[in-house]
């Protein structure tokens, strides 16, 4: 089989090096792909917009490439499932109205409550001035969410009014453009946040292993919000006896809410959960793909072929596989960024020290990568995500730093305190 991965970040790379791994894919196409994704064996980059419906499906159709993998959210949003089902294509991914579990917080806030999933208090709004009124009332801490898709931008945790204040003014000032003009407004929860990412076929759901990583980009979990800074799973916030409330409480009713609307989801429902200082789970957002770069730390402790897994989804024999096994070890990743990120930072500098760092055991997945010539250069704000596994998270953690000693590049980032939590 060949396999057709679309998107070109840390998650992708993270799936098409999977898929490679399996005996049964001959070869993996990623649209448009990265640096790493261009030197992974059996796989090739496509120039390619990750939009282009008909070029994905036209490539796709001549290639031979029967499994189709959707990593970002945008195509999912924009209905790439819709437009390529009834193709002859195996698709990993939710149709567009599925998808909107992700691409509006306000519809997702509404399947929650009507279903009695367990979430934070939340109010919509689409003026600025009834926004300002009700932070006004409620007061602070407090949540300001853009409704749409902000590239996990969206969201100020506000701690002040005024920041509050701000947050509603931005959005609506068009900061987020279209994904702004629309925001959900909620309580603030205390506890812990952790990630479960689960995988469905519209029938069956199951729990791949919980993670937690880290979003602000400065030590002490403090700063703004970027897309991830690092990552570590299983997480032990998330014990079996919780994870299987999660199942019944969260994923299993959330499920049953999109079948009530006729939706046949069949890709990952990714649950972003705090878990309360009484130890109840709620639900802070959806999202429709692999979190990144939870993805990155989950994926290497799987142990299965990964096809087999996706396949299960899209064909709707999950309920089908036996257990889904894993490894026994402990996983950590490092994120190294370009100096400026999440704000302003530049691009196109050489990268140095793969060898040394895979050569420790290090699995390097690229996010803002490109290859230029023989050289592999920087090519976005969270440029690389460096992972290693250990029987302990000390040693995988270690590990992970030391490789991330290994790799140079100019202007490089990182935070040196990812897994503190989970450190004795």
């Amino acid at each position: 089989m060949r396999a057709l991965v679309v998107g070109n970040g840390g998650r992708e790379h993270a799936i098409a090096w999977k898929l490679s791994q399996s005996d049964q894919i001959t070869h993996v196409y990623c649209i448009p792909g990265n640096g790493g994704t261009a030197r992974t064996p059996k796989c090739s980059n496509i120039a390619m917009g990750i939009t282009d419906f008909e070029g994905i499906e036209r490539f796709a159709l001549v290639n031979n490439a029967s499994l189709i993998v959707v990593g970002p959210e945008a195509p999912l949003a924009a209905g790439i499932t819709d437009s390529l089902q009834g193709k002859g294509f195996e698709i990993f991914g939710p149709t567009q109205a599925g998808a909107q579990i992700e691409s509006s917080k306000a519809w997702a806030k509404q399947l929650m409550e009507s279903s009695g999933i367990p979430t934070a208090k939340a109010a919509v709004f689409e003026d600025a001035e009834s926004a300002v009124d009700y932070v006004r009332t409620h007061g602070a801490p407090i949540v300001v969410k853009a409704d749409g898709l902000a590239s996990g931008k969206g969201v100020t945790v506000a701690q002040t009014v005024d920041e509050a204040l701000s947050a509603i003014k931005a959005a609506f000032s068009g900061r987020f453009g279209d994904a702004g003009q629309r925001l959900v407004i909620e309580e603030y929860l205390t506890g812990q946040e952790v990630s479960v990412l689960a995988v469905t076929d519209g029938q069956t759901i199951r729990a791949l292993l919980p993670a937690q990583d880290h979003k602000t980009i400065g030590e002490g979990d403090v700063g703004a919000n970027t897309g991830g800074m690092g990552a570590y799973a299983p997480t032990p916030i998330l014990p079996s006896t919780l994870l299987n409330r999660v199942q019944t409480e969260i994923l299993e009713p959330t499920l049953h809410a999109l079948q009530r609307q006729s939706i046949d989801y069949r890709g990952v429902l990714y649950a972003g959960l705090i878990i309360t200082p009484e130890g109840e789970p709620k639900v802070i957002e959806f999202n429709c793909r692999f979190g990144d770069p939870e993805i990155q730390v989950v994926l290497p402790l799987l142990d299965m072929p990964f096809d087999q897994l996706l396949l299960a989804c899209t064909q709707q024999t999950l309920a089908e596989l036996p257990p889904i096994p894993w490894k026994d070890a402990a996983a950590a990743c490092v994120v190294m960024a370009s100096g400026g990120y999440p704000g302003a930072y530049q691009r196109g500098f050489k990268i140095s020290g793969f060898e040394v760092a895979n050569e420790q055991g290090a699995v390097v997945f690229h996010a803002g990568t490109k290859l230029t010539g023989d050289d592999i250069v920087t090519d976005g704000g969270r440029v690389l995500g460096v992972t290693s596994l250990g029987d302990t998270f000390e040693v995988a953690i270690a590990q992970a730093y030391k490789a991330v000693d290994a790799i140079q590049f100019e202007n490089s980032y990182h935070r040196r305190d990812i897994g503190h939590r989970v450190l004795k």
